[in-house]
């Protein structure tokens, strides 16, 4: 008993600990989201002046939400420590509730301050950003009659179709650095007059449309040495596809293959004659197409001369013996009905659930399907069997010691023989055998 009450005053001090540990986590984090509301109320007058009321709504609402659940929270403290006695469990359930209000106010204002961290930091550096802006409109400008005379080049080397991308590139781009400089200082008179949200859009907009300048400043470069790489590979690919016509041309009795080919000839054809503009990333496209397309039907037709396609007759031939098997050992199962087990059973419906699979390929068999019916024939047919095998089993245990046995065991082999070894064809054969004996001995 000392035992006992040791270890229950043990418990209960833990518990009392466990207690004091929870009221006093939630003290400190009702001080902490105090404190935080506080900051976070400065941080968005700050906010507010930088970026305007309408970039700020998402953090003020969260704020006036905050306010309202940590009110609970305080209401709860409060009740902790009125003059109104409270049992243990109304304590732990008050402070687990104050802590989960403060955690959740305070993770609320962590995710809308940092989502207003970066753009508040953009204001803040907006002269310098402008600054940057500037100097990129001016690099980029430079790069301008370079750009114009790269296009023209290329417009001499490929086809209306290919240049169709990048063919208004400078233009675009010097439509963009123009707009990039205009927002740039219609930002600046922005902010001098104190209209900081407007300050702020025109800021996004002048880094918005020099970085679109920069990126089609950029593409006719990359259009470049893409369209190089282009005919390199259009070059290999030709050589690729001719040796796989000659390779391909044993095999044009086969139907997808001959198809295969003619495409891929019509491919080669379409190629642009030389001294004319080519389109090399079409060209590329579509001849690697028809390149994998032949690929893949003589790889498919070597896969059958390899492994022939069983005849249309054969396949039939096979679903028919199935159909035979399955009858049987319907026939065997169905009229012994109380001696059969489920194994038996079990493999004639899995025998039957292939068949009806087999429904599917009532009509003409397409060769790609043969293979596959034949397979369902055979393991329909197998399973079929299995069932027989098993049924015979079941029946040959059930049968009475006396039935084909004793004086008349040989009955039961010749009944075998007559009879498939069933029950009826050993009592068949026991008195035929009888019958013969009786004979002998009058």
């Amino acid at each position: 008993m000392a035992g006992f009450w040791g270890r229950r005053k043990r418990e209960e001090a833990e518990v009392e600990a466990q207690d004091a540990e929870l009221t006093r986590k939630a003290g400190v984090a009702l001080v902490s989201a105090d404190e935080r509301i506080r900051v976070t109320d400065d941080e968005l007058t700050y906010a507010e002046i930088e970026l305007g009321r309408d970039a700020t709504k998402d953090l003020r609402d969260a704020l006036a939400a905050v306010r309202e659940h940590l009110g609970e929270a305080f209401h709860l403290h409060q009740l902790n420590h009125d003059e109104i006695p409270d049992t243990p469990e109304e304590l732990r359930t008050r402070n687990a509730r104050i802590v989960q209000l403060c955690e959740w106010a305070e993770d609320l204002l962590d995710d809308r301050t940092e989502a207003l961290a970066e753009s508040i930091a953009r204001a803040r550096r907006a002269p310098e950003i402008i600054e940057g802006i500037r100097k990129d409109v001016a690099r980029l400008r430079e790069r301008l009659p370079a750009l114009n005379a790269s296009l023209e080049r290329l417009s001499e080397r490929y086809s209306d179709a290919a240049m169709r991308t990048v063919l208004g590139n400078a233009a675009e781009a010097a439509q963009l650095l123009d707009f990039a400089e205009h927002s740039s200082a219609v930002s600046e008179r922005r902010r001098d007059a104190g209209q900081r949200e407007q300050a702020n859009l025109a800021l996004e907009t002048a880094i918005e449309a020099s970085r679109r300048a920069g990126t089609l400043v950029e593409a006719v470069d990359t259009f470049e040495i893409e369209a190089l790489r282009a005919e390199s590979t259009l070059a290999a690919i030709v050589d690729d596809s001719r040796d796989d016509l000659i390779v391909a041309q044993p095999m044009r009795s086969n139907r997808e293959v001959a198809t295969a080919a003619a495409e891929l000839e019509s491919a080669l054809g379409a190629l642009t004659p030389a001294g004319s503009k080519p389109d090399p990333f079409t060209e590329l496209s579509r001849l690697r197409t028809a390149n994998a397309a032949l690929d893949a039907a003589v790889a498919k037709a070597r896969a059958r001369a390899e492994r022939p396609v069983p005849t249309e007759d054969h396949v039939r031939h096979a679903i028919d013996d199935a159909d035979r098997q399955i009858g049987v050992a319907r026939s065997v199962i169905s009229g012994h009905r109380g001696w059969i087990g489920a194994d038996a059973r079990t493999r004639l419906a899995e025998a039957e659930r292939i068949r009806n699979d087999l429904m599917r390929f009532a009509g003409p068999i397409p060769e790609d399907d043969r293979e596959q019916a034949m397979t369902y024939a055979r393991r329909a047919g197998q399973l079929a069997a299995e069932a027989l095998d098993l049924a015979q089993r079941d029946i040959d245990s059930s049968r009475p010691n006396d039935w084909g046995g004793g004086g008349y065991g040989g009955g039961r082999g010749m009944g075998g023989g007559m009879g498939g070894g069933s029950l009826a064809g050993g009592l068949l054969g026991g008195l035929v055998i009888g019958g013969l004996l009786d004979g002998m001995f009058d």
